[in-house]
């Protein structure tokens, strides 16, 4: 069973406010290695943790922040259905709240949609000290904006998440897993090709080596795809998308920085050094290199992409210009700016974390 701690983290996010000290949003902290400079005094959610309410006929589950993610997954699998968005958990103590938070999404995301697509609410305690809830519950969404979409992936900057509201979806009743070996250019044009046809793809990726699709939903709907994709059945395919959306596939056993890049998935191979697995059907490239920062960034800018330095990010502790965030364009931050303004103006809240000059 959890326990409701909203009123003693509000009060220390009030005194917080009161001092203009900055706090530490700490759940399970399994994703510590995600983000910028990480200070501040710790706000423990770790107790804040049990599930408010669970309709299996309604889809929808609602959860208080500090819940592991793996309780949470439990208990939906207990009623056959999931989190379609398959978070990754990067560590045992993963909790939804920090889930949410950094907005993760398996390899299901192209198909199923991203964590921002299954928030329908939540409830959220401001830098200011406040507790407000949004997504049709008591406060209307500001300027226009769904801000329990907002919160996710905005890494606590905005406020600490106290309950998330989502929508579940049943398991598919069948899977299989094709892989073909192929080359770079290759397997981009399989994985395009195969995404704008009608069959139950429910994720897509290359590893240097292969190309490998999962087929899901009912047993006769995957056996009619299968005949029209080429490729062996993955014996290990279950395992394979667990250690892919657990950075667990020996890929990602690399010390070199970790770069998610984001592109249009038909977008040709980058011209840029280094190790790559591509996911998402193309449209998530991860990528280890030594390269500097901006060169990795203009390559992906120039391809109307964006570049996130995920892993290992201290490999550039001597250099400047390497935030780990893409920069953003003045209009989007102007935009950041002001919703920061709004929710925490004192920016106590995860200070630098997401992007520095936010203040």
């Amino acid at each position: 069973m959890g326990k409701d701690l909203s009123l003693e983290l509000q009060a220390q996010v009030s005194a917080a406010y009161e001092q203009e000290t900055p706090l530490r949003i700490i759940g399970g902290d399994s994703k510590a290695f995600y983000g910028g400079e990480l200070m501040g005094a710790p706000l423990l959610l770790s107790g804040h943790k049990g599930i408010v309410s669970y309709e299996p006929s309604e889809l929808v589950i609602t959860v208080r922040s500090g819940t592991e993610l793996r309780e949470v997954e439990d208990t939906l699998a207990a009623q056959g259905q999931m989190l379609p968005f398959e978070p990754p958990h990067y560590g045992e103590r993963a909790t939804i709240g920090g889930t949410i938070a950094c907005g993760f999404s398996g390899p299901s995301r192209p198909f199923a949609g991203s964590a921002r697509d299954f928030v329908l609410g939540c409830k959220v305690l401001t830098g200011k000290g406040d507790i407000v809830s949004f997504g049709g519950q008591v406060m209307k969404n500001v300027a226009g904006y769904d801000v329990s979409r907002l919160m996710t992936g905005a890494l606590g900057s905005l406020g600490v998440l106290l309950e998330v509201s989502l929508k579940v979806l049943p398991k598919p009743e069948y899977e299989v897993t094709l892989s073909m070996p192929l080359s770079t250019n290759e397997a981009l044009d399989v994985m395009c090709a195969r995404a704008a046809k009608p069959l139950p793809l429910t994720a897509a990726s290359f590893d240097g080596e292969a190309v490998n699709l999962r087929l899901s939903g009912a047993p006769n709907a995957v056996a009619a795809a299968r005949k029209k994709i080429a490729g062996d059945p993955l014996d290990y395919g279950e395992n394979y998308w667990r250690e892919v959306r657990e950075q667990e596939h020996y890929f990602f056993q690399q010390l070199l920085p970790l770069w998610r890049l984001s592109v249009a998935p038909a977008t040709l191979h980058l011209p840029l050094q280094g190790q790559w697995f591509f996911d998402w059907g193309g449209a998530q490239r991860w990528l280890f290199s030594d390269m500097l920062p901006a060169e990795i960034r203009a390559a992906v800018a120039a391809e109307g992409g964006h570049a996130t330095l995920f892993r290992n990010k201290d490999y550039y502790s001597g250099i400047t210009h390497a935030p780990v965030f893409h920069p953003l364009h003045k209009p989007v931050a102007k935009l950041h700016q002001n919703l920061k303004t709004v929710f925490d103006p004192k920016n106590i809240l995860n200070r630098d974390r997401f992007y520095p000059d936010l203040a």
